[in-house]
Order: structure tokens, then sequence, then C-alpha cells
């Protein structure tokens, strides 16, 4: 396991994730569940997203290594493109969010109940999200998907459990705006270097 790519794969998942309309949904849902039911069924949903998006981008490695790190470059830049475009509508759009999620919760639960709802919420909200394709394009970026597996899921992990324990607190001190920003310019600097390497090439 190469730790400098665990590494980059948690900073750059944690960094895009924290933002995400997946922090406010495990915040409602731990207001509705046990907070760690509700962190066990997020993170199994995160889990089985994380291993596709590896799987996917080991499968990407076949492809001639001049393609993958084009299209990876390109998603870093679209990434940033995104979190940008968002970014100024991010705090107003906060209070949306917890009510959709509030919506889809519905009455409380209690153990494996809670768990199964939580991880059925969390795993309809993430496909093709842009966690998930950024985890997709750093396999195929580093060629290396248990340590870029690792470094996501755990970035995800920490996100939902962040949420669950001081998400209302972060949310007080912390502007969704800023975060994007934060980790638009992250996505920058990957497209960046990535292109870089390309021309380099």
């Amino acid at each position: 396991m190469d730790l400098a790519v665990l590494a980059i794969a948690f900073g750059a998942i944690f960094l895009v994730e924290l933002p995400d309309k997946t922090f406010v949904a495990t915040l409602v849902l731990s207001t509705r569940y046990r907070p760690l039911a509700v962190w066990v069924g997020v993170g199994l949903a995160f889990l089985a997203q994380t291993l596709l998006a590896c799987t996917v981008g080991g499968l990407v490695t076949l492809l001639p290594h001049r393609l993958v790190e084009i299209a990876a470059g390109l998603i870093f830049a679209v990434g940033a493109v995104l979190l940008l475009r968002e970014a100024p509508k991010a705090d107003a759009s906060e209070a949306a969010t917890e009510e959709e999620y509030a919506a889809k919760a519905g009455t409380s639960r209690s153990g494996l109940a809670a768990v199964g709802a939580s991880f059925l919420v969390l795993f309809a909200a993430e496909w093709g999200d842009l966690s998930q394709l950024l985890t997709l394009s750093l396999v195929g970026r580093y060629h290396d998907p248990v340590s870029v597996f690792v470094g996501a899921w755990t970035a995800l992990l920490t996100v939902s459990g962040l949420a669950v324990v001081a998400g209302r607190v972060l949310l007080r001190y912390l502007r969704l705006s800023t975060i994007h920003y934060v980790g638009a310019a992250v996505c920058l600097l990957l497209a960046a270097i990535t292109a870089y390497q390309v021309v380099a090439a």
C-alpha cells in the first residue's frame, strides 16, 4: 500500500465530500435514528460504492496509459468546475437539502431497520456522485486501487462520522460555499499535475 496515494485519495475525497449533500443527509438521518446505526448504514453504502468505483477504475487502467491520464485530468477539471459553480448557492440550498432528506428518512426506526434505511438513502443518493468519479479517476491516475480504496473509504467514513457527531456545530462555523472553493482548488491542482505529466511524458 502506498501511503502517499492513500493520503492524496483521503484529502481529495474528504474535501469534495464535506460540502456534499450526503453530509447534510447523514446529519438529518442522525436526528431520526440512532447515530451509530446511521453511521454503520452510511458506511456500508459508501463501502459498496467505493468498491465499485475502484473496480471500474482498475479496469480503466487496462486502457492506454496516456488516454487514462487525459481522462483523469478532465474529470479533475470538471470536478473543479462543478464545485465552483455550486459554491455561491451552497449555503442557501442547505435548508432545502435538509427538508428533502427529512422526507426520505420517514419515521423514526431503530436497530437494523435504521441501518437499512440509512444505507438505502445514501446508496441511492451517491450514484455518479463527484466523489465516486474522483475515486475512479484516482485509481486510473495512480494504478493503485487498494491505496485509493482505503483513502477514499476512510475519508467518506470520516465525513459521515463528523456529520453524525458534530454536523450541526460544523455547519454553524464552516460555510459550505468555502469548503466548495477549497475542494475546487484541490481538483484544479490534481488536474494541473496530471496535465503537466501528460505533456512532459
